[in-house]
């Protein structure tokens, strides 16, 4: 058609492409008897409902983005704290692993003190035995 050549020959464009792209339409629009007045009122009424959707568009963008800093200031947050606690996890642990040893050695030296105590308190019982037994035959040994 004529307009699809003048509009690409006289180099309008709209949203960078060739004018009569975005509008195949138009030259039906303009055959049919359509007035240039009624299609340039509906093709800035599309326009306007155009950039409207595309505001739309922005503020919903600008909201998504907004969430995505809230939430990646959430994340830093949370990284944060979880470097903090793994820190005070590896301190614990090593604090554990020493008194893990160190109460080894308790045990140990308690059960061998017992274990002595024990030999101690039996060899006195023998020795108290012993004793009262020489002492009694000492006593009748005197009596005689």
């Amino acid at each position: 058609s004529t307009q699809s050549t003048w509009g690409q020959s006289e180099g309008l464009f709209f949203f960078g492409l060739p004018f009569p792209f975005p509008f195949p339409f138009l030259h039906l629009l303009l055959e049919e008897g359509v007035g240039m007045a009624e299609t340039g009122a509906s093709l800035q009424s599309t326009n306007n409902e155009l950039v409207r959707c595309i505001e739309e568009l922005r503020e919903k963008r600008e909201e998504v983005s907004r969430q995505v800093i809230k939430e990646e200031e959430e994340k830093a947050r949370i990284v944060h704290e979880i470097q903090l606690l793994s820190n005070r996890l590896a301190q614990l642990d090593e604090g554990l692993s020493r008194k893990y040893v160190a109460k080894a050695e308790y045990d140990k030296a308690i059960s061998e003190t017992e274990n002595a105590f024990a030999k101690i308190v039996e060899s006195s019982k023998t020795l108290l035995h012993v004793l009262r037994r020489e002492s009694s035959q000492l006593k009748k040994k005197s009596v005689e």
